[in-house]
């Protein structure tokens, strides 16, 4: 069965709604409840969604000068401030990056680090 998970994003910088449709088509079916349940529940630091796990990406970071990067289809990005979520654990151990295809750009809207409690 397929079903379409439809997040609402809002790009705070620029004042406008976008939205992002992600489908899960059985790829999570093997997702233990208790992770399936987290992904869906993280919020960012304004209170929007982050989504689910078909829309979150596990993924390496670094950090620079105090500010985490991350790479994004094959190029690394800054983190902005307002989408790094430290209150929220990660029972995946790795860390955990939501973007969205806005206007031509990425936008990263939540960001949670490897070891974030």
């Amino acid at each position: 069965m397929h079903r379409l998970a439809l997040c609402v994003w809002l790009a705070t910088m620029t004042a406008l709604t976008s939205v992002a449709f992600a489908f899960d088509n059985g790829q999570y079916d093997n997702v233990a409840p208790d992770i399936r349940a987290w992904f869906k529940s993280v919020m960012a630091p304004n209170g929007v969604p982050c989504c689910d796990i078909s829309d979150g990406h596990r993924t390496e970071y670094d950090v620079r000068a105090g500010s985490y990067w991350v790479p994004i289809e094959g190029q690394w990005m800054a983190v902005p401030d307002r989408a790094i979520i430290r209150d929220r654990g990660n029972p995946v151990g790795q860390a955990v990056v939501w973007y969205v295809h806005h206007r031509g750009a990425i936008i990263i809207s939540c960001f949670v680090p490897a070891d974030a409690v």
